[in-house]
C-alpha cells in the first residue's frame, strides 16, 4: 500500500478527507499532515482499516520555528510493512485537541502524558490524573517537555483520586509502591468481593527520570549510550531502536555482517529475559528448584555475552552505523559450545515444569486475557501473541530475519500457561536464529559513518523481548536532538494485566504479573 493507496483507503470511509501534505522520506514511513478538524476522524479510520492500535501519540514543541505545537499519532500497517505518522498543528494559545481515548483505548495513556508534560489538553478524555509528576502542583505554563521549561519547582501536595468500587462486601487491598525483592516501584490497588478480584487499578511513574528531556541538546552519537540506560534488561534493543532512527536520518546503511551481529545480540537478550521470566513464574508459585535452574541458564547466557562482547548486558556494543566488535572464528566456537549446553539445560527445565501437575494447575487458565480484550486495549508483543494476535516486528519488518526463515510463534488461550509456553518456543527459535546468523557471518563489518546529521525526523524500531521498542527522533540543522520520543511495550500492556487478573484471587497476582513481566523503568520514562 503506497501513499496514494493509503489516502484512497481513508477516503472510502471519509469521502471529504483532504490531506494538507503527504510525504514518504523513507520506504517504511508515510507522513500525513491534516487539519485539527480532521485529525480525530482520520485516526479512527486508520485504527480500523490497518488495523492498528495507536503505537505512539506525542507532541513536539515547534513554537520557536513555526509558532505552534505539533501532534503525531503513529499507526503500523503490518501487511505493507509501513508506519503511518498522522500529524497536525496545535496553536500555542489555549492548546488542546479532541481526545481519541474514548474510541481508541491505546491512545489514553499517551494523552495523559501530553497533558502533563506539554499542557496540551485532550478534550473529552475521562481520565486526566497525573502519571509521573506525583502529588506536585506545577505553575501554569511550566511543563517539563516544553522548550521553555524552567526546571523543577516545589508544589503543594494534592491527593490522587483512585477509582473506587462501591457495594456490600467490597474491600480494597493496597500493595506497593515499595515491594519485596529488587523489582521497581508500582502501586497496585485491588478491589475484591470475597476472594475474587473485581478491579485492579495501577499507579506507576514512581521511577520517572525525565529520560526524553535528557536526550535534548545532544548529538545522536553522544546520546547513544544514554539509550542503553533506559531499561537495563533491554539495553541492546533500545540502542538498536535509537541507532536505526539516527541511521535513517543520516542516510547510513549498515553492512550486512553488522545486521547479522545485531540479530545475534538481540536474540541473546531475548533468551536471557525469557528464561528469567520462566524462572520467575516458577518461583511465584513456590516451585523453587526450576527457578534456581533457570537462574543458572540465565547466568550462562550472561557469561556468553561477556565472552563475545565484554559486556554481560550488551552495553557499549552497538554504534551508529553497525556494531563495535566482531565474532571471529574463535568466538564462533565459544558461541556454538555455549548454545549446545544452554539448549540441553533448557530442555531439562521445560521437562521439569511440564511434568509437575501442581505447577500446571497453578498456571493453566490463570490470568486469562482474551483476544478481543487484548485487541481493544492495544496490547502488543509477547502478551498479544499469547492471546492469539499475530504481531511480531521480526516477521513484518524482517531484515536479516527473512533470510533465516523466522517463525512467529502464537498461542490462543491468553493465560499464564500460554505466555509460558510462548517463551518456551521463542527461546528455542532464538537459539536456531543465532546459529543461522552465525553461520552467515562473513565479509566486512566496516561502517559508513556520516557524523553530520541534518534537520530531519525518523522512526527507529525493533522487536525486543517484551515487544516493539520504538524511538522517534527529530534533529535540528546542527544535528542536535530537538525531540526524542520513546515507547516501551510495557506502556501498552500494563492495562492488559489489570484485565487478566479479574476473577482470579490475590495470591495468583504475582504469577500473572510475572507472566506479563512488564518494565517499570521502560514505562516510567
Amino acid at each position: 500500500m503506497d501513499c496514494p493507496e493509503v489516502i484512497s483507503s481513508i477516503k472510502k470511509s471519509l469521502p471529504d478527507f483532504s490531506a494538507l501534505a503527504v510525504s514518504q522520506h523513507y520506504p517504511d514511513e508515510i507522513f500525513i499532515k491534516v487539519s485539527p478538524e480532521a485529525f480525530k476522524d482520520t485516526s479512527m479510520v486508520l485504527h480500523k482499516i490497518l488495523p492498528s492500535p495507536v503505537m505512539m501519540l506525542f507532541a513536539v514543541d515547534e513554537r520557536k520555528l513555526t509558532g505552534v505545537f505539533t501532534l503525531n499519532a503513529v499507526f503500523v500497517n503490518l501487511k505493507q510493512r509501513q508506519w503511518i505518522i498522522l500529524n497536525m498543528d496545535i496553536p500555542q494559545e489555549n492548546p488542546y485537541f479532541d481526545s481519541l481515548a474514548k474510541s481508541i483505548h491505546s491512545a489514553a495513556i499517551f494523552e495523559r502524558e501530553i497533558q502533563e508534560m506539554f499542557g496540551i489538553q485532550p478534550k473529552g478524555n475521562p481520565d486526566l490524573r497525573r502519571m509521573n509528576l506525583h502529588d506536585e502542583v506545577w505553575p501554569q505554563g511550566n511543563f517539563p517537555l516544553r522548550n521553555d521549561f524552567k526546571g523543577m519547582v516545589n508544589g503543594n501536595l494534592s491527593e490522587y483520586k483512585f477509582n473506587r468500587v462501591e457495594g456490600g462486601g467490597i474491600f480494597e487491598v493496597p500493595v506497593g509502591p515499595v515491594h519485596a525483592g529488587i523489582i521497581g516501584p508500582g502501586h497496585f490497588r485491588f478491589s475484591v468481593a470475597g476472594e475474587p478480584i473485581v478491579n485492579l487499578e495501577l499507579r506507576l511513574g514512581f521511577a520517572h527520570r525525565g529520560v526524553e528531556k535528557l536526550f535534548e541538546g545532544k548529538t545522536c552519537f553522544d546520546a547513544l549510550r544514554l539509550s542503553e540506560c533506559i531499561c537495563g534488561d533491554s539495553a541492546f534493543a533500545y540502542s538498536v531502536a535509537f541507532a536505526t532512527a539516527a541511521e535513517k536520518i543520516s542516510g547510513i546503511s549498515i553492512p550486512q555482517k553488522a545486521a547479522y551481529l545485531r540479530g545475534i545480540y538481540l536474540e541473546l537478550e531475548r533468551m536471557y529475559n525469557h528464561v528469567s521470566d520462566i524462572g520467575g513464574i516458577a518461583l511465584d508459585v513456590g516451585f523453587s528448584f526450576p527457578a534456581a535452574y533457570a537462574s543458572v541458564i540465565k547466568e550462562t547466557i550472561l557469561q556468553l555475552n561477556e565472552k563475545l562482547t565484554a559486556s554481560r548486558y550488551l552495553k557499549n556494543v552497538n554504534v551508529i552505523g553497525g556494531v563495535s566488535g566482531d565474532i571471529d572464528d574463535a568466538k564462533k566456537l565459544i558461541l556454538f559450545d555455549a548454545l549446545k549446553k544452554i539448549k540441553k539445560d533448557f530442555n531439562a527445565l521445560v521437562k521439569m515444569l511440564n511434568s509437575s501437575v501442581s505447577f500446571m494447575d497453578r498456571v493453566d487458565t490463570t490470568g486469562v486475557l482474551i483476544k478481543k480484550t487484548a485487541q481493544d486495549l492495544g496490547v502488543v508483543g509477547l502478551v498479544a501473541r499469547a492471546s492469539g494476535i499475530p504481531t511480531d516486528l521480526r516477521k513484518y519488518f524482517p531484515g536479516v530475519y527473512s533470510q533465516a526463515k523466522f517463525k512467529m510463534m502464537t498461542q490462543e488461550a491468553g493465560d499464564v500457561l500460554s505466555r509460558l509456553e510462548l517463551r518456551f518456543s521463542e527461546f528455542v527459535e532464538s537459539c536456531r536464529l543465532i546459529e543461522e546468523f552465525t553461520i552467515k557471518l562473513s565479509g566486512s563489518r566496516d561502517m559508513q559513518v556520516n557524523s553530520v546529521l541534518k534537520q530531519e525526523s525518523a522512526l527507529g524500531y525493533v522487536e525486543g523481548a517484551r515487544g516493539p521498542v520504538l524511538c522517534w527522533l527529530k534533529t535540528d540543522a546542527h544535528g542536535v536532538i530537538a525531540r526524542c520520543k520513546l515507547v516501551d511495550p510495557s506502556s501498552h500492556n500494563w492495562q492488559g494485566l489489570s484485565y487478566a487478573v479479574l476473577g482470579n484471587i490475590i495470591p495468583d497476582f504475582p504469577v500473572c504479573n510475572k507472566s506479563f513481566n512488564l518494565s517499570y523503568s521502560g514505562n516510567d520514562l
